[in-house]
Protein backbone atom coordinates (compact mmCIF):
# COMPACT_ATOMS: atom_id res chain seq x y z
CA UNK A 1 0.00 0.00 0.00
CA UNK A 2 1.63 3.27 -1.02
CA UNK A 3 1.89 6.45 1.33
CA UNK A 4 -0.78 9.32 0.14
CA UNK A 5 0.79 12.34 -0.41
CA UNK A 6 -0.39 15.41 -1.87
CA UNK A 7 1.19 18.05 -4.50
CA UNK A 8 0.72 20.87 -6.31
CA UNK A 9 0.43 20.97 -10.20
CA UNK A 10 3.66 21.81 -10.76
CA UNK A 11 5.17 19.56 -8.20
CA UNK A 12 3.23 16.64 -9.71
CA UNK A 13 4.65 17.21 -13.22
CA UNK A 14 8.01 17.89 -12.21
CA UNK A 15 7.66 14.25 -10.48
CA UNK A 16 5.97 12.77 -13.87
CA UNK A 17 8.73 14.63 -16.16
CA UNK A 18 11.34 12.67 -13.68
CA UNK A 19 9.85 9.30 -13.90
CA UNK A 20 9.69 10.06 -18.09
CA UNK A 21 13.40 11.31 -18.38
CA UNK A 22 14.59 7.70 -16.22
CA UNK A 23 12.10 5.40 -18.76
CA UNK A 24 12.69 7.05 -21.92
CA UNK A 25 16.33 8.13 -22.08
CA UNK A 26 18.28 6.80 -18.75
CA UNK A 27 16.59 2.92 -19.16
CA UNK A 28 17.78 2.38 -22.66
CA UNK A 29 21.16 4.36 -21.81
CA UNK A 30 21.70 1.71 -18.93
CA UNK A 31 20.83 -1.24 -21.37
CA UNK A 32 23.31 -0.12 -23.98
CA UNK A 33 26.00 0.02 -21.67
CA UNK A 34 25.05 -3.76 -21.08
CA UNK A 35 25.12 -4.59 -23.95
CA UNK A 36 28.52 -2.70 -25.01
CA UNK A 37 30.28 -4.44 -21.81
CA UNK A 38 28.79 -7.94 -22.85
CA UNK A 39 30.44 -7.86 -26.38
CA UNK A 40 34.07 -7.05 -25.17
CA UNK A 41 34.31 -11.14 -24.28
CA UNK A 42 33.94 -13.38 -20.88
CA UNK A 43 31.56 -12.14 -17.91
CA UNK A 44 32.86 -14.00 -15.43
CA UNK A 45 36.08 -11.22 -15.34
CA UNK A 46 34.13 -8.46 -17.07
CA UNK A 47 33.85 -5.46 -14.16
CA UNK A 48 33.09 -2.83 -16.90
CA UNK A 49 29.60 -5.50 -17.34
CA UNK A 50 29.39 -6.28 -13.55
CA UNK A 51 29.30 -2.52 -13.18
CA UNK A 52 26.15 -1.64 -15.77
CA UNK A 53 24.37 -4.51 -14.34
CA UNK A 54 24.80 -2.71 -11.26
CA UNK A 55 23.88 0.59 -12.22
CA UNK A 56 20.92 -0.89 -14.45
CA UNK A 57 19.98 -2.07 -10.62
CA UNK A 58 20.28 1.28 -9.51
CA UNK A 59 17.95 3.10 -12.79
CA UNK A 60 15.48 0.39 -11.79
CA UNK A 61 15.21 0.60 -8.36
CA UNK A 62 14.68 4.29 -8.62
CA UNK A 63 11.97 3.91 -10.75
CA UNK A 64 9.83 1.56 -9.54
CA UNK A 65 10.14 4.13 -6.27
CA UNK A 66 8.95 6.78 -8.18
CA UNK A 67 6.00 5.22 -9.49
CA UNK A 68 5.47 4.23 -5.92
CA UNK A 69 5.33 7.78 -4.89
CA UNK A 70 3.11 8.49 -7.94
CA UNK A 71 0.70 6.04 -7.19
CA UNK A 72 0.35 7.76 -3.61
CA UNK A 73 0.12 11.45 -5.01
CA UNK A 74 -2.72 13.31 -5.20
CA UNK A 75 -3.42 16.79 -6.57
CA UNK A 76 -4.60 19.47 -3.83
CA UNK A 77 -7.45 21.95 -4.68
CA UNK A 78 -6.07 24.56 -2.46
CA UNK A 79 -9.74 26.27 -3.18
CA UNK A 80 -11.16 24.04 -0.47
CA UNK A 81 -8.59 24.95 1.74
CA UNK A 82 -9.13 26.76 5.04
CA UNK A 83 -6.83 29.66 5.00
CA UNK A 84 -7.57 30.24 8.77
CA UNK A 85 -5.16 27.27 10.00
CA UNK A 86 -1.87 26.35 8.92
CA UNK A 87 -2.46 23.21 6.22
CA UNK A 88 -0.60 22.12 3.31
CA UNK A 89 0.21 24.77 0.45
CA UNK A 90 -0.21 27.72 3.53
CA UNK A 91 2.23 30.47 3.59
CA UNK A 92 3.39 30.93 7.26
CA UNK A 93 4.92 34.00 9.19
CA UNK A 94 6.71 32.67 12.55
CA UNK A 95 8.11 34.72 15.23
CA UNK A 96 10.88 33.21 17.08
CA UNK A 97 9.84 33.90 21.00
CA UNK A 98 13.51 33.35 22.04
CA UNK A 99 15.05 36.10 19.52
CA UNK A 100 12.47 37.89 17.95
CA UNK A 101 13.20 36.73 14.68
CA UNK A 102 10.42 36.54 11.87
CA UNK A 103 10.85 33.72 8.98
CA UNK A 104 8.42 32.86 6.18
CA UNK A 105 7.82 29.43 4.70
CA UNK A 106 5.56 27.58 3.01
CA UNK A 107 4.17 23.89 3.84
CA UNK A 108 4.74 21.35 1.30
CA UNK A 109 5.17 17.74 0.46
CA UNK A 110 8.38 15.92 1.22
CA UNK A 111 9.27 15.51 -2.54
CA UNK A 112 8.95 19.94 -2.84
CA UNK A 113 10.50 21.01 -0.16
CA UNK A 114 13.39 23.12 -0.18
CA UNK A 115 15.00 25.79 2.69
CA UNK A 116 16.63 27.89 -0.04
CA UNK A 117 13.65 28.67 -1.35
CA UNK A 118 11.43 28.80 2.05
CA UNK A 119 9.44 25.48 1.26
CA UNK A 120 9.24 23.33 3.97
CA UNK A 121 8.16 19.74 4.11
CA UNK A 122 4.93 19.09 6.22
CA UNK A 123 6.07 16.34 8.07
CA UNK A 124 9.61 18.33 8.80
CA UNK A 125 9.71 18.70 13.15
CA UNK A 126 8.45 22.50 12.52
CA UNK A 127 6.34 21.36 9.74
CA UNK A 128 4.33 19.18 11.87
CA UNK A 129 4.68 21.63 14.47
CA UNK A 130 2.95 24.38 12.46
CA UNK A 131 -0.26 22.14 11.00
CA UNK A 132 -3.51 22.88 12.47
CA UNK A 133 -2.45 26.29 14.28
CA UNK A 134 -4.24 29.50 13.41
CA UNK A 135 -2.80 33.35 14.25
CA UNK A 136 -2.13 33.62 17.53
CA UNK A 137 -1.41 30.23 18.54
CA UNK A 138 1.81 29.51 19.52
CA UNK A 139 3.82 26.61 17.93
CA UNK A 140 5.60 24.40 20.47
CA UNK A 141 8.55 22.58 18.24
CA UNK A 142 10.72 20.02 19.71
CA UNK A 143 14.49 20.43 18.06
CA UNK A 144 17.51 18.38 19.21
CA UNK A 145 18.46 21.70 21.06
CA UNK A 146 14.99 21.55 23.29
CA UNK A 147 11.68 22.93 22.63
CA UNK A 148 11.31 26.25 20.64
CA UNK A 149 8.33 28.31 20.71
CA UNK A 150 7.15 30.34 17.62
CA UNK A 151 4.10 32.94 17.47
CA UNK A 152 2.16 32.32 14.30
CA UNK A 153 2.06 36.20 12.74
CA UNK A 154 -0.05 35.69 9.74
CA UNK A 155 -1.50 32.81 7.39
CA UNK A 156 -1.98 32.90 3.75
CA UNK A 157 -2.55 30.89 0.86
Amino acid sequence: MSKVSYYTEEGLKKLRNELKQLKDIERPRASQAIAEARDKGDLSENAEYDAAKEAQGMLEMKISKLEEVLSGARLIDESKLDASKVLVLSKVKIKNQTNGMEMNYILVADGEADLKSGRISVNSPIGKGLLGKSVGDVAEIQVPSGVMKFDIVEISR
